[in-house]
């Protein structure tokens, strides 16, 4: 495990404006991202991520649009995002201090089986965003010390008994497991643009010929995208982009060359891209 210490992990600007991160992975649980963090000023644009996003507010609130509804989490809830949901969030009055997990659809899907006893033709899904569990925000916050080592002493093994209880736990409790698996885009005009956004991420987009690929007016266009896929077509190209940059860094690729890979005008696009959806700079995510 590579934990990144706060004097390495604070971005200056961050800083002063009171927001506080502290990026690290755990490797062996395929992956597993975590991140402390307390915001006073920051605010996610919206995006979304490969993997789920389970989180724990210590103190304060913090608000986030998902599927159409702003919600509300403070002390005593944990929050889930499942995969490739759009969602933002930011500080609800003066700020909050959270705990995340960042566990891939695999993991999950293995705990899931496992508290099922049996296959499950789809991965858990969450209906509830925020969820009332003081007890099962207590754990979260217990295990993500744990794994960030704030606890001395605690081997591997202590702590991925740990993990899999807490994730059984939370599954258990909250998760629908056998939910039909999602429906995503339908239009097939939509998910021709879709499809070609991803495969020419490096390349500029045209509105008009998207809108024509799609069979649709300029104007039509954008509002059938936005409804479908909850951003507009740039909104989503930009969100894409991050996504590919947050696997190029994963494998240890300069950040420079990652923003030129990925469609960025520079390393200072890709950063405020890549800040604004994950919190840290891609620096800080690479080197964890």
């Amino acid at each position: 495990m590579t934990v990144l210490s706060p004097e390495h992990s604070l971005d200056p600007e961050q800083r002063a404006a009171g927001d506080v991160t502290h990026f690290w992975r755990v490797p062996r649980h395929r992956g597993l991202e975590c991140l402390r963090a307390t915001f006073r000023r920051h605010a996610y644009a919206r995006h979304s991520h490969e993997t789920y996003a389970i989180a724990a507010v210590l103190s304060g609130c913090e608000t986030f649009f998902y599927r159409g509804e702003q919600h509300y989490a403070g002390p005593g809830t944990v929050a889930v995002v499942c995969p490739d949901e759009i969602h933002d969030g930011e500080p609800y009055g003066g700020g909050f201090e959270y705990r995340t997990f960042y566990p891939s659809v695999e993991l999950i899907r293995e705990i899931a089986e496992e508290v099922a006893g049996r296959p499950l033709a789809n991965p858990p899904w969450f209906p509830h965003a925020v969820m009332h569990d003081p007890e099962l925000a207590r754990a979260h916050a217990q295990l993500h010390a744990c794994l960030c080592h704030d606890e001395v002493r605690i081997s591997e093994l202590e702590q991925d008994a740990r993990l899999v209880a807490y994730l059984a736990q939370l599954i258990a409790r909250w998760a629908n497991l056998d939910a039909p698996a999602p429906l995503r885009y339908g239009t097939r005009g939509i998910a021709r643009v879709r499809d070609y956004l991803e495969s020419h991420l490096a390349s500029e987009a045209d509105l008009a010929s998207l809108a024509a690929m799609a069979g649709l007016s300029r104007s039509h266009f954008i509002r059938a995208f936005q409804r479908e896929t909850g951003l507009t077509p740039h909104a989503y190209l930009l969100d894409r982009r991050f996504r590919a940059a947050r696997r190029l860094l994963e494998r240890g690729e300069a950040p420079g060359e990652v923003a030129a890979a990925c469609g960025f005008f520079d390393q200072s696009h890709l950063n405020r891209v890549f800040k604004a959806r994950m919190g840290i700079t891609p620096g800080a995510y690479r080197a964890a």
